[in-house]
């Protein structure tokens, strides 16, 4: 018998906060300056989850550096005018966390635009820890982040789990012995999170009422 989820881990772009367009057209732009007409937004998807220094060394590593500096640039300036919480985010993680559920982020992107997002929404109180690119040799898939978010919180992994909107996010917490759960609502569609094997798919936020015992109402 599975003990009861009494934590979760959550991916932020794309799982709670919907970056979806705005990393789309941060690649669009950057890639269409410097390889015009190359790129279209199929080409771009499998951007989308990995680490932007993991992205661009597959275009050319050589100018990794300056094309993570030219996507953050965009990025940051538009990011308040393209990035929106998904539907009843704010609504049912407080509901979980006023009936005591646990909550921390783990994400592929730096802390500082992880707090930048969760100040849009006004939901960074709800999690107890943020583990972001910067505290972490090893990004997702590799278990270190989340590892070091359950540490933070001394969870027991079998009463974890871990929502996200990539591969990324479900073999990371396969490999750190955790259930997982992806999202519907994923850029790259629930038929291709379910090629990794979750454990559960929402199809909502508010799927994690069920998964985790706390009332809807």
């Amino acid at each position: 018998m599975d003990k009861p989820i009494t934590t979760i881990l959550f991916d932020f772009d794309g799982t709670l906060l919907d970056t979806n367009e705005l990393i789309l057209q941060s690649f669009e732009q950057l890639l269409e300056v410097h390889y015009p007409g190359r790129y279209t937004r199929t080409d771009i998807l499998p951007f989308m989850g990995p680490t932007l220094a993991e992205s661009f060394n597959s275009i050319d590593p050589a100018k990794t550096e300056q094309f993570i500096g030219e996507y953050r640039e965009w990025n940051l300036a538009n990011h308040d005018r393209l990035a929106v919480e998904f539907d009843g985010v704010t609504e049912v993680l407080t509901r979980l966390a006023a009936h005591g559920v646990r909550m921390a982020i783990v994400s592929t992107k730096r802390n500082d635009m992880v707090q930048k997002g969760l100040d849009l929404i006004g939901i960074g109180h709800l999690f107890e820890t943020v583990v972001g690119l910067d505290d972490v040799t090893n990004a997702k898939p590799d278990p270190e982040p989340l590892l070091l978010a359950m540490e933070r919180l001394g969870a027991a992994k079998d009463e974890v789990l871990m929502v996200g909107d990539n591969f990324h996010d479900i073999e990371g917490g396969k490999n750190a012995g955790v259930r997982t759960a992806g999202v519907a609502w994923s850029a790259k569609g629930p038929e291709f999170l379910w090629n990794y094997g979750p454990d559960y798919m929402l199809t909502h936020i508010s799927d994690l009422y069920a998964i985790t015992g706390v009332p809807a109402e």
